[in-house]
């Protein structure tokens, strides 16, 4: 079971593929703030909404100084299906051995359906320009996320 991160911790670097299969790195990033959201699966019901929701707040979070990632352990060509089908404008990365997620606190044991499986936990950690960790939030729902993420950060 990987552990949570806590404001004040450093953010664990991190070099995945995107949806091209280009490398990115969370050190590019470096002097801008950084959401880093932790997804179970593209392509899915929740995930889509999730993604949609960044996507339509993109422009305002990078206003604000804020770049999106997300990330899920899918291969880089179904993150390329999932940007194109939903016309999505956050940068998607993969994860497919789970090394980043496990490293974010975001895959472990979790309820679905009331039942404990081991997967995503779907989580989204604010890294600051100095890649230290800000907030971290984790079991967070689909639906809303973004908005509650805006008003937190008095965006």
């Amino acid at each position: 079971m990987s552990e949570r991160l806590q404001p004040g911790d450093t953010a664990p670097a991190f070099t995945l593929p995107d949806a091209d299969g280009r490398e990115v790195s969370l050190s590019d990033h470096k002097g801008r703030k950084v959401i880093v959201y932790f997804y179970p699966a593209a392509l899915t019901p929740g995930c889509t909404k999730q993604a949609c929701d960044f996507t339509d707040n993109l422009d305002l979070l990078a206003g604000a100084g804020y770049d999106v990632i997300g990330v899920s352990p899918d291969k880089p060509e179904k993150l390329a299906k999932f940007r194109e089908k939903e016309s999505l404008g956050v940068t998607l990365l993969a994860d497919p051995d789970k090394q980043v997620l496990e490293a974010y606190g975001a895959y472990g044991e979790k309820k679905l359906y009331g039942k404990t499986v081991v997967g995503v936990i779907r989580s989204t950690v604010i890294v600051d320009e100095e890649g230290k960790v800000e907030r971290a939030l984790y079991n967070v729902k689909a639906t809303g996320h973004v908005a509650k993420i805006i008003k937190d950060l008095g965006i």
